[in-house]
C-alpha cells in the first residue's frame, strides 16, 4: 500500500507551505496512469492525519483520465484500458497527453 507514503509525503509538504494556518481542505490532482487507488489514499490521509495538525483536514482527490494522442495520424483518445494503442488505426506510436500527473493543487485554510 504504497498510499501510506504518498500521504505522508503530501502531509510534509502541506505542513510546509500552509504556514500557521489551519488546513481544512487539500486538493490534489492524480492521473489514471499513476496507480494509486483514491479511496486508499483518502483513507490513509486519515490515519497519517490522526492526532496532528492536520487532523479533520479533507483530501479532496480530482482524477484525470489518461488520454493519448497518434503521432501517426494526430486522433486523441481517452483509455478505458492501459492499452496504448490508437484505436482509429492501431498505430503503436502514441504519446499520453495526460493522465499521469500527481500534484497538490491547492490548500482550504480556516479563515482567522
Amino acid at each position: 500500500m504504497h498510499e501510506l507514503s504518498i500521504c505522508r509525503a503530501i502531509v510534509g509538504i502541506v505542513t510546509d507551505h500552509a504556514g500557521h494556518g489551519a488546513v481544512r481542505i487539500v486538493n490534489v490532482r492524480i492521473g489514471a496512469m499513476r496507480q494509486i487507488v483514491p479511496d486508499t489514499l483518502v483513507y490513509c490521509w486519515s490515519l497519517v492525519t490522526e492526532g496532528s495538525d492536520l487532523h479533520g483536514a479533507q483530501l479532496h482527490v480530482e482524477q484525470v483520465p489518461a488520454t493519448i494522442r497518434c503521432r501517426a495520424c494526430g486522433h486523441e483518445h481517452v483509455l478505458d484500458a492501459p492499452i496504448m494503442l490508437c484505436p482509429a488505426c492501431e498505430s503503436a506510436n502514441v504519446a499520453l497527453v495526460s493522465g499521469d500527473e500527481f500534484l497538490i493543487t491547492s490548500l482550504e485554510l480556516e479563515k482567522v
